[in-house]
């Protein structure tokens, strides 16, 4: 078994044959998130070492690249025209190709799977030509591949992208949700609500989002670890991947919404289903930190 879109993963081999061709845009996204949710990869991480030609894209950051900047919650989805003017200002045109990167500085806190997955999600459908390094930069070192620590910056697009029409079929509201749960109720829905969290999220024993632990009603929980052999970009084969998005009822369901607690986690169950194939898969952009705040909205939490 293969994945449906291996288009969607680069190895090492194929990135370091590619270095020199003006097309590729590397993007390195790697986390090291403060308390305030500032990321200091930049200066930590990056700055110390990095794949040569590559440019440091801070989507970690609350208030990140892509993300809006006028809104409560942190990692909302950002509007067409700040979308275009980033990719211009990285150099992403027409006719680049991106290649997302990241490394994990402190496993279990920073995932560099789920800041590729959540730049993959906007990028792609946007109509971006991207994919993620498969392994991550770790897999690249362990591989004695080049590293650098000379600072580059982009230069600006000369031809601006096409956005895709559809790029808000990617991302789901509250609303949508709620209407998901209520199909689910009453056994009429067509969408399958999945928890990307912990089981011990999910279960409302620890890690709650807001005031409110648990879970959306009606959800099923596949943690998004389960998807990936590290947290450094290393997904499992098609084969562990098929078994456990089928166990779940997902690669079948007519439609599905991911959420998490901030709507990373939960684009690396859209990015695995969408590499296997599924077509209608959104991302419910307010995720927990939305839903919990709202007392109107179901939560289920079975420890209590």
């Amino acid at each position: 078994m293969t994945y449906t879109h291996p288009e969607y993963l680069v190895s090492p081999d194929w990135l370091e044959d590619h270095l020199d061709d003006p097309a590729i845009r590397i993007l390195d996204v790697t986390a090291k998130l403060s308390s305030k949710l500032d990321n200091g990869a930049g200066k930590q991480c990056y700055g110390e070492a990095h794949i040569p030609g590559s440019f440091f894209f801070d989507v970690p950051s609350a208030k990140g690249v892509l993300s809006q900047g006028d809104t409560d919650l942190p990692w909302m989805w950002p509007s067409p025209a700040q979308f275009e003017a980033t990719m211009i200002e990285f150099g992403v045109g027409t006719d680049s190709r991106v290649v997302l990167v990241a490394r994990t500085p402190r496993p279990g806190v920073d995932s560099g799977t789920m800041w590729c997955t959540r730049a993959w999600w906007t990028m792609h459908h946007f109509g971006v030509d991207c994919a993620i390094l498969h392994g991550g930069i770790e897999r690249w070192e362990a591989e004695r591949r080049p590293m650098t620590s000379a600072a580059t910056s982009p230069t600006a697009a000369a031809t601006p992208l096409s956005l895709e029409a559809e790029w808000e079929q990617a991302r789901a509201t509250s609303a949508d949700v709620l209407a998901a749960v209520g199909g689910i109720a009453d056994r009429t829905g067509r969408v399958c609500l999945v928890d990307a969290l912990a089981p011990e999220s999910y279960d409302g024993t620890q890690g709650a989002y807001g005031s409110r632990p648990g879970h959306i009603t009606g959800a099923v929980n596949v943690p998004f670890r389960s998807l990936i052999d590290a947290e450094t970009c290393g997904f499992v084969d098609p084969e562990k991947m098929s078994e456990v998005l089928t166990g779940a009822g997902l690669l079948n369901a007519p439609e599905v919404i991911t959420y998490c607690g901030g709507a990373i986690a939960a684009t690396v169950d859209a990015f695995c289903l969408a590499l296997l194939g599924h077509e209608h898969v959104s991302v419910y952009d307010g995720s927990l930190m939305e839903w919990t705040a709202n007392p109107d909205l179901p939560i289920t939490n079975p420890s209590a």
